[in-house]
């Protein structure tokens, strides 16, 4: 056997979770088969985020450092054969980002313990990566109990000469939300025209922005709804409801080359319309009750109802005689429904189903600890507010399907040219402005 025969990085208490100007202790080990003569042994506490051009590539373009600190844990001399316990303790700045990784950078905070040994000699490293939450309370948004609700109208032509309009409106009951969180979505369309509509979705799409030397932004979907479609001269209501699944927090306040956005984007085909809102995922649930027109609810103050013409052109009087009033409101039904669920192992850590008798989209069930969760496409241990201490996750990865991936947006618009395709899962790349 060498002469080193363990040398190894011990946090207290087997912590790998820890919040912004908490303390961090632990201990390096090391064991020895012989004598070893060293000029120094160090352990360094650092952090800091990376971002590439390229998915997967390690090989930064662009860095920032959040701390940096190093202890001497002893000065030169010689270590006899047994075993040796050296501990140490740092303070992390409460400044400290969020960990994050994602295929265009990472943030990642960690221990580094090394052995100098004498001239000639191969030096000894080890290391070990914990993780930092910094809660993100949703309370402390501006507006976050605010209506959240948007409305776009699509003029058309179909059958060569004829015209007509679709209005699009969109709501949810908050505007943020925790892990295991029901999202209630109502959708209003009137279709004031003679033809029918293709069927209306509801994506939940993330968004991460990279600072490269070009943004790259990596939007993929998280969960897709899809409801049927509006006969024409009708005027339908569409209510769902989407579980928010393990995700990592809006932003990553402290960092400025990662940011992270969610937006709920509502669309149709044909005819092409499309209304985005903007959502939060945060730690700390909303303690407000929702004052939005969530659903059965009316629109938000100030927007007037679309005019109505009290019988369809003459054109149109065949295709709606028999049918109701275009006043009469219709319920759409769910065509399909692609929301992630974690797998059975991971029921215990993560929750995923609201409150026995919780009606009113309260956060789901809590362990005794929190939920620990991954940000989407990487390993990191994430949770959500609960009660006790954090503890590492036992659980396989909770990954977001890959239902789809837009090639837009470029702004908070997110208004791709044709919303209704599905494709494989791509980065956009934008040249820095």
């Amino acid at each position: 056997m060498g002469r080193v025969q363990l040398f190894e990085i011990r946090l207290s208490h087997g912590r790998v979770v820890y919040s912004p100007g908490e303390p961090l202790a632990g201990t390096v080990r090391v064991r020895l088969g012989a004598p070893l003569p060293f000029r120094a042994i160090r352990v360094t506490c650092l952090g800091s985020c990376g971002v590439s051009n390229k998915a997967n590539d390690a090989a930064w373009v662009v860095e920032e450092s959040y701390f940096n600190s190093s202890l001497s844990l002893a000065d030169k001399g010689s270590l006899p054969a047994g075993e040796h316990s050296f501990p140490f303790q740092f303070l992390l700045p409460a400044t400290a980002p969020t960990s994050f990784e994602g295929p265009f950078g990472r943030i990642v905070h960690q221990v580094r313990a090394t052995i100098d040994t004498a001239r000639f000699s191969k030096d000894h490293k080890c290391s070990l990566v914990f993780y930092i939450l910094s809660p993100l309370n949703l309370n402390s948004i501006p507006d976050i109990e605010q209506p959240n609700v948007a409305s776009a109208t699509k003029k058309f032509s179909y059958k060569l000469v004829k015209t007509g309009s679709v209005v699009l409106t969109a709501s949810t009951d908050l505007r943020g939300y925790v892990v295991g969180q029901v999202l209630r979505l109502q959708a209003d369309i009137e279709n004031q025209s003679g033809k029918d509509t293709s069927p209306v979705v509801a994506s939940l799409l993330q968004k991460v922005s990279y600072k490269a030397k070009r943004w790259i932004y990596d939007v993929r979907t998280i969960a897709e709804v899809e409801g049927a479609g509006v006969k024409a001269w009708r005027h339908a209501q569409w209510q769902e409801q989407i579980l928010v699944p393990a995700l990592p927090q809006s932003a990553l306040p402290g960092c400025s080359l990662i940011h992270i956005d969610y937006y709920l984007q509502v669309s149709m085909k044909v005819p092409e319309a499309t209304v985005t809102l903007p959502i939060f995922v945060g730690n700390i649930a909303v303690n407000h009750a929702p004052l939005s027109p969530g659903p059965g609810l009316e629109p938000p103050a100030g927007t007037s109802p679309s005019v109505v013409p009290s019988a369809p052109p003459q054109e149109e009087a065949e295709a709606v005689a028999g049918s109701p009033h275009f006043s009469d409101l219709v319920s759409l039904s769910t065509k399909s429904h692609s929301q992630q669920q974690p797998p059975p192992a991971a029921l215990h850590s993560v929750p995923v189903a609201p409150e026995p008798g919780a009606q009113d989209g309260s956060p789901a069930t809590r362990s005794l600890h929190p939920p620990l969760c991954v940000s989407t496409g990487a390993t990191v241990p994430y949770f959500a507010e609960g009660f006790g201490g954090p503890v590492p996750t036992t659980s396989a990865l909770i990954l977001p399907p890959e239902y789809s991936s837009w090639g837009y947006p470029y702004d908070l618009a997110l208004s791709p040219q044709r919303p209704h395709l599905l494709m494989s899962r791509v980065a956009v790349v934008q040249t820095l402005a």
